[in-house]
């Protein structure tokens, strides 16, 4: 199915996209509902077999992992049996299968869709990496006056290379889950411009729930929170259709100097399924990133290995259409053999634009559950089609049930490419192979000269990455909880002491044996400059606690990017410098705990530059209002070289560390607070948002 035809009007700021077909009118809200029993109701579905364990074993044994590879659909013959053999019966047999998936898979996008007008919120300059940049944040207001009750504003944030001559190529990102470091890696948002290209990021929480609550988002929105037919669209489509529409934003945004025909996805896990659907859906997606997508994603369905049909059709069966759930049904009985389609035709679907799919090892995290086999399956499976449109396949033989997977790091195949990288349940891996094979068939402009000038460090920068985003309206959250008397600010050595992630749970023991009773919160955020704590501070984080005591420590993350120098010394000294005035202004009430920035053994050439700084900002403190506090002799050796066991990669501090900073802060708390209490008062801990989905 097409996507429909748009009429598009810009308005100063906002652009509106409405569909051409009439609204209906509003009716009267409906109560929640069980959609899943609605389901099973309309579908005269009994009772559903148990879907496969993750933690059992047994359930993944290849040797009997294709019983039926006789039923597997050809996607190269038409219902009527007639065999395709040119681009024009691709067409038609094309038009066949998103009938088949729409009907029984995905769901189908309703034809009356509320219009969106999109609002840019926010235009803020930049750099990365030298490059300089402009990033926009944009809400795409849908219309609800058709039924007031659901309220969708889609969120979006987009990059682009500033002073461009030419629009340029983007890579939009479901759900943030790529944004970061892996060890010393350069983030994926920098190497995507330093190829000429902008990169972004779209909410799908924002666009549907990622839950059962079908009566609430862009669906619930639609059915005027009434239950969904069978063949109505689940999340995966109301995700990919949220991206069409900022496509259509592409399309009438001269202004936004991205090119609309040169729009990339990428995304993984549940995500990855999203990303891959919106590229077969929507012929306008010109390249597709698909991480670990699994089972509803490029996995074949009838590769009975992990996760199966069976699970979706009692699980997660809100991100497919209601009519998911017959296929894993036991009464009447049917199986992933009787679906007319399999995810190998999925895949087809975004032929000819290239398509690259991507997941990690077992070891690393990417687990047995997400069958790799029956994605790599898959992918032969839909090379004939890649062929046939003059495109480049994988280059295998072309026996899906024999060919085997290349090794780890080797990227194979053209047009339709696969690459296995040594890392977990991620594309972080894959991204610079990423970029250079999509180089080959998407062309950037020439990349604007470097900024000769970073942003100074006592300007409020946003960070555009979704995840951050996220992040920060957990955090205002937290703050407008109030009862906190501690007030802990900074980066990633500062956030890790006192958060939620499972995988620093050792370090928040550490922090609630040192803090509890003292009504500690930390307000800490990974990869933070001085410039992204200062526009978190301006932005409400702090607004309205009150602290007795804040402790910050800040500034490594300047001093790990650009040259480091006099120049530099004197611009973090400022950035530090002016997180301090904004406390002032806040709280003015406050002590505030300045801690000198921690020696680093990642890069001992920063050290010097490190030990300049702390002598500055140790300036900055007059023994009342603001107290300096330097425990770097109880980290390192008088020459920056960390003690053992202080960190846990020469950058980080382990729960040992922390010990260190705690047993420094400890006296001076006590001094101002007290002894303290039985009881503790602060808010609990926050995370990663992205962790909960993975």
């Amino acid at each position: 199915m097409p996507i429909p035809s748009f009429a598009v009007r810009v308005l100063s700021t906002s652009v509106v996209i409405a569909a051409t077909s009439s609204i209906p009118l509003c009716q009267t809200a409906a109560q929640p509902f069980d959609d899943h029993a609605s389901m099973m109701r309309i579908l005269g579905v009994k009772t559903l077999r148990r879907g496969p364990d993750p933690n059992n074993q047994t359930t993944f044994n290849e040797a009997s992992a294709n019983p039926y590879r006789d039923t597997l659909p050809d996607v190269l013959t038409m219902r009527n049996g007639t065999k395709v053999t040119s681009a024009a019966q691709w067409k038609t047999r094309r038009r066949e299968i998103v009938e088949d998936f729409e009907r029984e898979v995905y769901g189908r996008i309703p034809k009356h869709v509320p219009k969106v007008t999109w609002e840019v919120t926010a235009v803020v300059p930049g750099e990365i990496g030298g490059i300089p940049i402009v990033t926009k944040t944009l809400v795409g207001h849908v219309d609800n006056r058709t039924y007031p009750s659901v309220k969708v504003d889609i969120q979006a944030t987009f990059t682009v290379p500033a002073n461009s001559k030419s629009a340029v190529p983007i890579m939009l990102e479901f759900g943030g889950f790529g944004f970061g470091r892996r060890g010393n890696a350069v983030p994926w948002t920098q190497q995507a411009l330093e190829k000429g290209w902008g990169y972004g990021s779209i909410n799908p929480n924002s666009i549907q729930p990622d839950n059962a609550k079908l009566n609430t988002g862009i669906i619930g929105l639609c059915n005027r929170g009434k239950p969904r037919k069978p063949d109505d669209w689940g999340a995966l489509r109301a995700w990919g259709w949220g991206l069409s529409r900022l496509i259509d934003y592409f399309e009438s945004a001269k202004d936004s100097m991205v090119d609309p025909r040169k729009v990339g996805i990428e995304g993984v896990s549940r995500y990855g399924k999203a990303a891959v659907v919106a590229e077969a859906f929507d012929t306008r997606v010109a390249v597709g990133l698909i991480g670990s997508s699994g089972e509803g994603g490029t996995k074949l369905h009838r590769h009975i290995f992990g996760e199966a049909i069976e699970n979706l059709a009692g699980g997660e069966f809100y991100w497919m259409a209601g009519n998911i759930i017959k296929y894993g049904a036991s009464d009447p009985d049917k199986t992933a053999a009787n679906l007319p389609v399999d995810s190998h035709e999925l895949i087809a679907l975004c032929a000819p634009r290239p398509c690259f799919i991507s997941h990690g090892v077992v070891e690393k995290g990417d687990a047995k559950w997400i069958d790799i086999h029956g994605s790599f399956m898959a992918a032969v499976l839909a090379g004939p089609v890649y062929r046939l449109l003059g495109k480049q396949d994988l280059g295998t033989l072309g026996d899906y049930l024999t060919d085997p997977m290349p090794p780890v790091n080797t990227l194979i195949g053209g047009d339709l490419a696969w690459r296995q990288h040594d890392g977990g349940h991620e594309v972080t891996p894959n991204w610079p192979a990423f970029f250079e094979w999509a180089g080959k068939y998407i062309k950037a402009p020439p990349l604007p000269a470097r900024a000769s000038v970073a942003v100074p460090a006592d300007q409020p920068v946003p960070r555009t990455d979704q995840n951050s985003q996220v992040a920060h309206v957990q955090l205002l959250e937290k703050a407008k909880k109030g009862g906190i008397d501690v007030y802990f600010e900074g980066d990633s050595i500062t956030r890790r002491w006192g958060c939620s992630d499972a995988v620093w749970k050792e370090m928040l023991a550490n922090w609630t044996r040192n803090f509890f009773g003292w009504n500690a919160a930390d307000f800490g955020w990974g990869g933070d400059t001085t410039q992204n704590i200062l526009w978190r501070l301006r932005n409400g984080e702090l607004d309205g606690v009150n602290p007795k005591v804040i402790v910050l420590l800040a500034g490594t993350n300047n001093i790990a990017v650009g040259k480091s120098d006099g120049a530099k010394i004197a611009d973090v000294a400022r950035g530090i410098h002016a997180i301090l005035e904004e406390f002032h202004r806040r709280a003015p009430a406050t002590t505030i705990v300045l801690t000198a920035i921690f020696p680093r053994n990642d890069n001992p050439t920063a050290n010097a530059t490190i030990d300049e700084i702390n002598r500055r900002i140790e300036g900055f403190a007059d023994g009342r209002r603001v107290r300096f506090l330097n425990v770097n002799s109880g980290l390192a050796d008088a020459n920056g070289k960390l003690f053992p066991g202080m960190t846990i990669d020469n950058l980080h501090p382990a729960a040992r560390g922390y010990q260190v900073w705690a047993d420094a802060l400890k006296p001076i708390l006590t001094e101002i607070l007290g002894e303290p209490a039985k009881t503790d008062h602060a808010p609990p801990p926050t995370g990663d948002p992205s962790a909960k989905a993975r």
